[in-house]
């Protein structure tokens, strides 16, 4: 009786063993263990909060995370190789043509938000300017020029083919985000003429009276935009906890540009993102599936 009630017990302290090993792997298969999940990161002010509140939740879910600064051509390249996992910000549909590219090993799993409106920007006091089509015959109000980001950026080159469409006169300026708003503040402060590009989410329309032209002539480009989460086809094997994640994903446009005024008031990103995330459990547990 004593050597059976020995055994019995030896069978239940293994029972207890192998109970709490199930439960360490499966904790460890759903807090990230020693996963890096990489994030690619354009130079725009947009890209910030999102990919900021993504990587500190899975930070705490216990993921290693890196983000990679990149132009937007290269960081869908980076997605397509498998080098960069995911990208927050994918602006549909001047954007669009690289998931087409890339459709073997990339795909679009979510939209954040959509009524993003960009296209040529001009100051409120322009009263007499609101559509693209007003720019004819004024193009020397501004110097035949439109100050504008990088030549490479894909919106770029719809700008181009809505100046052909409009048969206007100007010339793109172009260069760094920073540097294109620096030159249209300086004309703005003394109630100059000038033309530049914008989009929402942006400070631009937090701190200066700006407006966004209208384009009914042609529609097929900066008629409003949706922004997607990109990702690699692999991510769902390599993290699926993270991949279902972010299927969930979501944030509004308002909240976006209030982030970026305060990053760009001198607010730490991650501090912005930690603030967001904790004023807003609800829907973190909702993408999260809680």
């Amino acid at each position: 009786m004593k050597k059976l009630l020995i055994s019995f017990m030896s069978i239940l302290f293994l029972i207890g063993i192998i109970g709490c090993s199930n439960d360490a792997e499966e904790k460890q298969g759903s807090d990230g263990g020693d996963t890096t999940i990489t994030f690619g990161v354009t130079p725009w002010t947009s890209t910030v909060p999102p990919t900021k509140i993504a990587s500190l939740i899975l930070q705490d879910l216990g993921y290693n995370v890196e983000e990679i600064e990149a132009d937007a051509g290269n960081v869908y390249a980076g997605l397509s190789k498998g080098d960069l996992d995911v990208f927050m910000d994918s602006w549909f549909p001047a954007q669009e043509h690289y998931v087409e590219k890339y459709s073997d090993s990339i795909e679009a799993i979510a939209v954040s938000y959509d009524e993003a409106d960009s296209g040529f920007v001009v100051p409120e006091y322009m009263e007499d300017i609101n559509d693209v089509a007003d720019l004819r015959g004024k193009e020397d109000l501004f110097g035949n020029e439109a100050y504008t980001i990088e030549e490479g950026d894909p919106a770029m080159e719809n700008l181009n083919k809505v100046i052909e469409g409009y048969g206007i006169d100007i010339t793109q300026v172009n260069s760094s985000e920073g540097a294109m708003m620096a030159m249209a503040i300086k004309k703005m402060e003394n109630e100059e003429p000038v033309l530049f590009y914008g989009w929402r989410p942006h400070t631009m329309f937090n701190k200066h009276d700006v407006k966004i032209l209208t384009n009914d002539e042609t529609p097929e480009y900066f008629s409003g935009s949706s922004i997607n989460v990109i990702t690699n086809k692999e991510l769902k094997e390599k993290a699926s906890e993270v991949y279902e994640f972010l299927t969930n994903w979501s944030i509004s446009l308002e909240d976006v540009e209030e982030m970026i005024a305060q990053i760009d008031d001198g607010q730490d990103p991650e501090e912005v993102a930690r603030e967001w995330i904790d004023n807003n459990e609800d829907k973190v547990n909702e993408m999260l599936g809680k």
